[in-house]
């Protein structure tokens, strides 16, 4: 594998990362931040959570190849790595149809994009690369340090294990609420799978590849999809979810944790800290 990412990471978006919470992750014991969204080129959150902290990996899940030419994110990655070395991880991404009014060629997109980072000298070991389906998945074996799959249960963990083989990172990311009360925990992870994903493309077509219906997907995912895709209920149970990413074949596990609007992200992580045994 590129990295020691540590067994357990977080996913969480840009807007909810600052050095301050980064030095509170790194404290707690989690080994990488995987900073959401579609972070710009220029890595400047990334340089500024490293600057933070001493020995915490950051990597971007994930930079948009259509927003962000090759040759501007390999300046920056460059930049972080003589600052920062061995610290950086450089996840990318083709995104989705429906947010990218070009999007042709996905496929042939994602190869060209690699070879430019090649030129520009980005090593393989130090790239991960978004990956749903079997041929991205074997591209991500091939040509990059392995996948970063998102929004995925376990299953899609075992099957994408089936696909890279062994030595390859897979680090699929899993939503989860820390709260007791199922229907409170779906109130808050519901919309975060909603929207946009149960309305995209890529997304659907990976569930119903997992065997779940137009009826699972519609009206906001049914009770059985969001349990599958957020994790929830007190804090070892759901460690213990994350830990069935681990059992069927993830090297490490981004958890992004969803809290009620407003609520304070930092004593969750804690409690996710304890209950992972991190400490």
């Amino acid at each position: 594998m590129a990295m020691e990412l540590g067994r357990y990471g977080i996913w969480q978006r840009a807007g909810q990362l600052d050095p301050q919470l980064a030095r509170a992750v790194e404290s707690l014991g989690f080994g990488t931040i995987w900073i959401g969204g579609s972070p710009p080129g220029d890595l400047a959150l990334a340089e500024s959570l490293l600057d933070a902290t001493e020995h915490l990996v950051i990597a971007t899940g994930i930079v948009n190849m259509w927003s962000t030419p090759a040759d501007e994110v390999a300046a920056s990655f460059h930049r972080l790595e003589a600052k920062h070395p061995g610290r950086f991880l450089l996840g990318v991404g083709v995104g989705h149809p429906e947010a990218t009014s070009d999007y042709t060629r996905p496929y042939a997109t994602v190869v060209e994009y690699l070879d430019a980072l090649d030129t520009a000298e980005v090593p393989v070991s130090r790239r991960v690369l978004a990956a749903l389906g079997p041929k991205v998945l074997r591209l991500a074996a091939e040509r990059a340090a392995g996948a970063h799959p998102y929004l995925v249960p376990p299953e899609h963990t075992r099957r994408a294990r089936e696909i890279l083989g062994d030595g390859v990172l897979l680090a699929p990311e899993n939503k989860v609420v820390l709260h007791p009360d199922p229907d409170t925990a779906r109130g808050i992870g519901r919309p975060a799978v909603q929207k946009p994903y149960l309305g995209l493309r890529n997304y659907v077509s990976n569930l119903e590849r997992l065997g779940w219906t137009d009826a699972d997907i519609a009206d906001g995912g049914s009770d059985a999809l969001i349990d599958a895709l957020v994790a929830h209920g007190e804090p070892d149970a759901v460690a213990a979810r994350l830990d069935e990413h681990l059992q069927a074949g993830a090297d490490h596990v981004c958890a992004q944790v969803l809290t009620a609007k407003g609520t304070d992200l930092l004593p969750d992580l804690r409690r996710l800290a304890d209950a992972l045994r991190l400490s």
